[in-house]
């Protein structure tokens, strides 16, 4: 029996443990000039896929895609990042917080973890003589998003 492949059968595919170069942009779906990410006018972007670099819902998106396909993809809210979590919002005393932070409201501050091997931000919602609201929700929690792909490289 005489089996052939055609190139699309043999191109490579992203699949869980894929090296990949790709443009990607991120957007607000209800409001679709609110851009939250995008690479297309910036030097392409290269991850590991399951390295947490990437959300693992927007990792998903990605899977079996070959080089050179571009793809736009409307996640929901609890598919795309999830909903927004009012526990992740923290009121912090000024006096907490380093002096040397410029604190500015709509600002992303970033944070040292508690153990010293990381770090995270806050979106800084709103401050007083007294306090910061920090939001540390992902900016598009609760949010349907637009994912829009192009796989350039899987190397």
């Amino acid at each position: 029996m005489k089996h052939s492949e055609s190139a699309q059968d043999s191109a490579p595919t992203v699949g869980g443990d894929s090296y990949l170069t790709l443009h990607y942009r991120l957007a607000d779906l209800q409001a679709a000039d609110d851009e939250y990410v995008s690479t297309f006018d910036l030097s392409p972007a290269t991850l590991q896929m399951g390295s947490g670099q990437l959300a693992e819902t927007l990792e998903r998106c990605l899977l079996g895609l070959s080089p050179g396909e571009r793809q736009v993809f409307e996640l929901a809210a609890e598919d795309a990042f999830g909903p927004h979590n009012p526990r992740l919002l923290e009121r912090i005393a000024r006096s907490a917080l380093p002096p040397e932070v410029e604190l500015r409201v709509n600002s992303l501050i970033e944070f040292s973890s508690p153990d010293g091997t990381g770090s995270f931000a806050g979106f800084l919602r709103e401050l007083t003589e007294t306090s910061a609201l920090f939001d540390f929700n992902h900016p598009l929690a609760g949010k349907a998003i637009r994912f829009e792909v192009e796989i350039i490289a899987i190397l």
